[in-house]
């Protein structure tokens, strides 16, 4: 008999529920979320099991790759299309989603997401760990901003470098602002530090990955970008086409239509927040100054008939689009029309 498998994950356990192929549920267990625990509880079960889904999660990744290694044919289901089906039943528990999840394996009404690599998932590690302290950092000098401007204290624009100087040059004199400026600023310090350390090993990285090397060509392309793009693709041959890129990170047009009704929105913002950030941002790099070449021109033509916001938003999908032919192909940016359709023939 075959069988679909439905695991909802959480931090401590996991609800399981089996269903056969005319949608009839056979078994309801659970077990620890640790990979032995749970591959011992699915030998278990009788049946063959045709597929093992579960939603993409913190612990998903490392569960897949377990389970898939001790020959599970595991399926990562993508959140979003999961919740919106699990809205249907008016009362959620674990054993309730795990039965949704069996039964949209089944049925087949789930979009699989891509399991990445443990290299990819160690460079977003590293990735995020530096969006986390520049956050922080950012927070903090946010925050001694704040206490300074209650005593008509304005630090202004100020660089990064003279930052701390500013702070005390403005607090000298007060023991109460000095006491409260004088943690934030070790703190900050000591943070900056270490987002430096973070950063000077993400350009040796970029430096020594030959993908890396090769986006970098393209104007607005730093290491950061680079990295980011290169971990959160993972595998170019995941994509049919380039063009499928901009879809998958969500920045494309939202649209809804019924009848005689059409409405073309916003962008979706589907997929991964970090990787349309950074696309984002080499748009606005290459848009206002980077070096002239064929993509800056045709996004300026589209900023005079749409608008810059718009131009840069359809410059990041297209980014995204180059940048993914560029690994395909494995050739550099070129900064004419003529040489990048003769690189691409």
């Amino acid at each position: 008999m075959e069988v679909y498998i439905g695991l909802d994950v959480s931090l401590i356990s996991t609800a399981i529920c089996v269903v056969t192929a005319h949608g009839k549920v056979v078994k309801e267990t659970t077990a620890a979320s640790e990979p032995e625990e749970l591959a011992s509880v699915l030998r278990s079960l009788a049946g063959n099991p045709v597929a093992v889904g579960l939603e993409a999660g913190p612990l998903s990744q490392w569960l897949h790759k377990h389970l898939t290694e001790v020959g599970f044919k595991t399926v990562l289901m993508e959140t979003r299309l999961v919740k919106g089906a699990m809205k249907a039943m008016p009362i959620k528990t674990d054993r309730r989603d795990a039965q949704g999840i069996a039964r949209l394996l089944q049925m087949g009404w789930f979009r699989q997401v891509h399991c990445k690599s443990l290299s990819a998932q160690e460079m977003r590690a590293l990735l995020t760990a530096r969006k986390s302290i520049q956050k922080a950092m950012l927070d903090l000098e946010l925050s001694i901003r704040g206490v300074l401007r209650n005593f008509g204290l304005k630090i202004g624009t100020i660089s990064k470098g003279r930052f701390e100087e500013r702070i005390r040059e403005l607090s000298a004199g007060n023991p109460m602002l000095e006491a409260a400026a004088n943690p934030i600023l070790t703190a900050r310090r000591s943070l900056r530090d270490e987002l430096a350390g973070l950063e000077k090993l993400l350009r040796a990285h970029a430096k020594s990955d030959p993908i890396c090397r090769l986006m970098m060509t393209m104007p607005g392309v730093g290491a950061i970008i680079a990295l980011t793009v290169r971990s959160g693709i993972d595998d170019p041959e995941r994509f049919h086409s380039s063009k499928d890129v901009g879809p998958w990170v969500g920045l494309t047009p939202r649209r809804d239509q019924s009848g005689e009704r059409d409405v073309v929105g916003q962008i979706t913002r589907a997929g991964d927040a970090s990787l349309r950030t950074a696309l984002y941002l080499a748009a606005t790099v290459m848009l206002n100054r980077a070096r002239p070449n064929w993509l800056t021109a045709w996004a300026l033509r589209v900023a005079g008939r749409r608008g810059k916001k718009r131009a840069t938003v359809a410059l990041a999908r297209r980014i995204g689009v180059v940048l993914h032919r560029m690994w395909r192909d494995g050739t550099e940016f070129q900064f004419t029309r003529e040489k990048a359709m003769a690189a691409s023939a």
